[in-house]
């Protein structure tokens, strides 16, 4: 079975499929290999790929889909508002096994949205209207489309979700913050709920997913096809299988503070490149364990950020992980009830 077709299988298939969302600097191959081995989403979504008139696909991007270590799916991200550079690219795209295109309207980086691109489209839907078809027609596997719900207010949903109802498009994914509001509390599952009742295509729930129970309950809730993950996979590697057991209505047992300890070796060592210095290695590292903290405790944040040498580093590690105790990998309590279900 070719990835589109397994993709497509997952789309209208009897069960919630679990994703891992595209997160620029993070979801590498080497990120890919980690999160596999924890059960892992049935299905990735690659960084974005940059697209403009003279883009040529990244390298290091297309080796998450030519050497992809998983077995599963692997959706190839677009950002850009160059529609003539983005049929190119993703006619090219499609020359490798990847299981659809899809349409980056979502990154809330000031230094992408600025060029309307990103997030910064979702200020011209006319734009997005041009953009989409042309995608469309341009694209022979499943076409979907990653959004946030306005650039500056809910409001704009309004507006938005009509533009993507007009288009054949094969999933949408609502990240329910705006992207002013970057990833601050407050996610609007609500309005995800009327997609999925509003659309024909399936839809996927994204924005502070962070416990299978309240992954069951956000499913129930709001009648999506499926979840789309990403900080929480970061902080707690074990999530995808813990949903899963949590839908088979399975009890699961949480990581130990080693099992920890080993995910955050297992990342180092898949991280690490030759010739890079310790210090860099070290910041390079602080990306994921910044995450990975908000399940561990405020100290242990206090102290990582604060390492300077990888002796030091593994020193606070060591310190708050060396131990059997059962770790929930949960946020900060103010913020899951902060983003509570509608």
């Amino acid at each position: 079975m070719t990835p589109p077709e397994t993709f497509a299988r997952l789309l209208h298939g009897p069960a919630p499929f679990l994703a891992l969302a595209p997160m620029q600097d993070v979801t590498t191959l080497a990120f890919m290999r980690v999160i596999a081995q924890y059960g892992g989403p049935d299905v990735y979504w690659t960084e974005y790929f940059r697209v403009h008139g003279q883009s040529r696909p990244e390298e290091w991007i297309l080796d998450s889909i030519t050497q992809n270590p998983t077995g599963r799916p692997v959706v190839a991200q677009l950002i850009g508002n160059d529609i003539p550079a983005l049929v190119r690219t993703a006619r090219l795209l499609q020359q490798y096994p990847i299981a659809a295109i899809d349409l980056n309207l979502g990154c809330p980086a000031p230094v992408v949205y600025r060029k309307c691109a990103g997030g910064g489209l979702l200020r011209d839907p006319a734009k997005i209207e041009a953009i989409l078809a042309a995608l469309r027609d341009a694209v022979a596997i499943p076409f979907t489309v990653k959004t946030r719900i306005g650039f500056d207010t809910p409001a704009e949903f309004d507006v938005l979700l009509p533009v993507f109802a007009r288009h054949p498009i094969d999933l949408l994914t609502v990240h329910a913050r705006t992207v002013a509001q970057m990833y601050r509390p407050g996610v609007r599952y609500d309005l995800i709920a009327r997609a999925a009742r509003e659309l024909k295509c399936p839809v996927l729930a994204n924005g502070n997913v962070f416990s299978p129970a309240q992954a069951k309950q956000l499913l129930a809730e709001t009648g999506v096809r499926g979840l789309m993950i990403g900080r929480g996979a970061i902080r707690n590697p074990w999530l995808f299988s813990q949903i899963r057991a949590a839908l088979r209505g399975e009890s699961f047992t949480p990581p130990s503070g080693r099992e920890v300890l080993r995910y955050i070796r297992e990342l180092w060592d898949q991280e690490m490149s030759p010739g890079v210095r310790e210090s860099a290695q070290v910041q390079r590292m602080k990306k994921f364990t910044n995450y990975i903290g908000e399940g561990i405790g405020e100290q242990f944040l206090f102290e990582i950020r604060r390492a300077a040498t990888a002796a030091d580093f593994w020193r606070v590690c060591e310190k708050f992980l060396a131990h059997d105790e059962p770790l929930t990998l949960f946020p900060a309590a103010t913020e899951a009830n902060q983003d509570g279900l509608p």
